[in-house]
Protein backbone atom coordinates (compact mmCIF):
# COMPACT_ATOMS: atom_id res chain seq x y z
CA UNK A 1 0.00 0.00 0.00
CA UNK A 2 1.26 3.13 -0.94
CA UNK A 3 2.89 5.96 1.30
CA UNK A 4 -0.31 8.54 1.03
CA UNK A 5 -2.71 5.85 0.96
CA UNK A 6 -1.79 4.54 4.38
CA UNK A 7 -1.87 7.90 5.61
CA UNK A 8 -4.99 8.49 4.35
CA UNK A 9 -6.34 5.84 5.56
CA UNK A 10 -5.18 6.26 9.25
CA UNK A 11 -6.49 9.84 8.74
CA UNK A 12 -10.23 8.32 7.87
CA UNK A 13 -9.92 6.15 10.92
CA UNK A 14 -9.23 8.76 13.19
CA UNK A 15 -12.14 10.70 11.99
CA UNK A 16 -14.30 8.58 12.28
CA UNK A 17 -13.63 7.53 15.49
CA UNK A 18 -13.74 11.18 16.74
CA UNK A 19 -16.78 11.83 15.14
CA UNK A 20 -18.51 8.64 16.35
CA UNK A 21 -17.09 9.77 20.51
CA UNK A 22 -18.42 13.61 19.94
CA UNK A 23 -21.65 12.16 18.20
CA UNK A 24 -22.49 10.33 21.46
CA UNK A 25 -21.84 13.63 23.13
CA UNK A 26 -24.04 15.59 20.77
CA UNK A 27 -27.04 12.67 20.99
CA UNK A 28 -26.66 12.82 24.86
CA UNK A 29 -28.04 16.57 24.84
CA UNK A 30 -30.83 15.09 22.95
CA UNK A 31 -31.89 11.58 24.46
CA UNK A 32 -31.13 12.67 27.92
CA UNK A 33 -30.98 16.19 28.55
CA UNK A 34 -31.28 16.07 32.33
CA UNK A 35 -27.27 14.76 32.06
CA UNK A 36 -26.28 17.22 29.41
CA UNK A 37 -27.41 19.89 31.63
CA UNK A 38 -25.92 18.26 34.77
CA UNK A 39 -22.36 18.18 32.89
CA UNK A 40 -22.62 21.83 31.68
CA UNK A 41 -23.08 22.70 35.22
CA UNK A 42 -20.66 20.71 36.58
CA UNK A 43 -17.54 21.08 34.26
CA UNK A 44 -18.67 24.56 32.10
CA UNK A 45 -20.24 25.88 35.32
CA UNK A 46 -23.46 26.73 33.20
CA UNK A 47 -26.24 26.49 35.36
CA UNK A 48 -29.73 26.10 34.78
CA UNK A 49 -29.43 25.66 30.87
CA UNK A 50 -32.98 24.71 29.30
CA UNK A 51 -33.67 21.87 26.87
CA UNK A 52 -33.90 24.06 24.18
CA UNK A 53 -30.37 25.81 24.57
CA UNK A 54 -29.31 21.98 24.85
CA UNK A 55 -31.16 21.57 21.68
CA UNK A 56 -29.95 24.69 19.78
CA UNK A 57 -26.24 23.56 20.84
CA UNK A 58 -27.17 19.66 20.08
CA UNK A 59 -28.25 20.78 16.19
CA UNK A 60 -25.20 23.27 15.72
CA UNK A 61 -22.62 20.77 17.24
CA UNK A 62 -24.38 17.99 15.00
CA UNK A 63 -24.08 20.23 11.75
CA UNK A 64 -20.27 20.64 12.55
CA UNK A 65 -20.12 16.97 12.91
CA UNK A 66 -21.49 15.77 9.60
CA UNK A 67 -19.40 18.29 8.29
CA UNK A 68 -16.42 17.16 9.85
CA UNK A 69 -17.75 13.60 8.88
CA UNK A 70 -17.56 14.23 5.06
CA UNK A 71 -15.00 16.32 4.94
CA UNK A 72 -16.94 19.69 4.06
CA UNK A 73 -14.96 23.26 4.97
CA UNK A 74 -12.09 21.34 6.45
CA UNK A 75 -10.43 24.06 8.00
CA UNK A 76 -13.86 25.33 9.86
CA UNK A 77 -15.22 21.75 10.57
CA UNK A 78 -12.05 20.46 11.92
CA UNK A 79 -11.35 23.74 13.51
CA UNK A 80 -14.51 23.77 15.36
CA UNK A 81 -14.22 19.71 16.40
CA UNK A 82 -10.21 20.50 17.46
CA UNK A 83 -11.62 23.18 19.97
CA UNK A 84 -15.10 21.16 21.25
CA UNK A 85 -12.69 18.48 22.33
CA UNK A 86 -9.66 20.68 23.60
CA UNK A 87 -12.40 22.90 25.92
CA UNK A 88 -13.71 19.44 26.75
CA UNK A 89 -10.55 18.26 28.07
CA UNK A 90 -9.50 21.49 29.31
CA UNK A 91 -12.65 21.37 31.79
CA UNK A 92 -11.95 17.97 33.34
CA UNK A 93 -8.66 19.33 34.30
CA UNK A 94 -9.16 18.88 38.18
CA UNK A 95 -9.76 14.82 37.72
CA UNK A 96 -5.61 15.06 36.33
CA UNK A 97 -4.53 16.47 40.19
CA UNK A 98 -5.98 12.86 41.07
CA UNK A 99 -5.32 10.48 38.24
CA UNK A 100 -6.33 7.27 39.84
CA UNK A 101 -10.40 8.61 40.90
CA UNK A 102 -11.04 7.93 37.85
CA UNK A 103 -8.69 7.01 34.86
CA UNK A 104 -11.19 7.45 31.87
CA UNK A 105 -10.73 11.69 32.01
CA UNK A 106 -7.13 10.75 31.11
CA UNK A 107 -8.48 9.34 27.80
CA UNK A 108 -9.63 12.60 26.37
CA UNK A 109 -5.61 13.22 25.73
CA UNK A 110 -4.88 11.02 22.87
CA UNK A 111 -8.07 11.82 21.29
CA UNK A 112 -7.24 15.60 21.43
CA UNK A 113 -3.61 14.61 20.16
CA UNK A 114 -6.21 12.54 17.49
CA UNK A 115 -7.77 16.25 16.57
CA UNK A 116 -4.52 18.10 16.67
CA UNK A 117 -3.12 15.63 14.20
CA UNK A 118 -6.47 15.82 11.51
CA UNK A 119 -6.74 19.75 12.17
CA UNK A 120 -2.80 19.80 11.37
CA UNK A 121 -2.98 17.20 8.44
CA UNK A 122 -6.45 17.54 7.10
CA UNK A 123 -5.21 18.38 3.27
CA UNK A 124 -3.66 14.59 3.58
CA UNK A 125 -7.46 12.96 5.18
CA UNK A 126 -8.54 12.54 1.51
CA UNK A 127 -10.98 9.87 1.59
CA UNK A 128 -14.53 10.81 1.58
CA UNK A 129 -17.76 9.89 2.96
CA UNK A 130 -20.90 10.82 1.19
Amino acid sequence: MQTDRRISLVLFLNRLSVFLVMLLWTLDKFLNPTHAARVMEQFYFLSGVSQTLLSMVGVTELVILVGFLIGYQKRITYGAVLLFHLVSTLSTAKFFLAPFSNLLYFAGWPMLAACVALYSLRDLDTIAVS
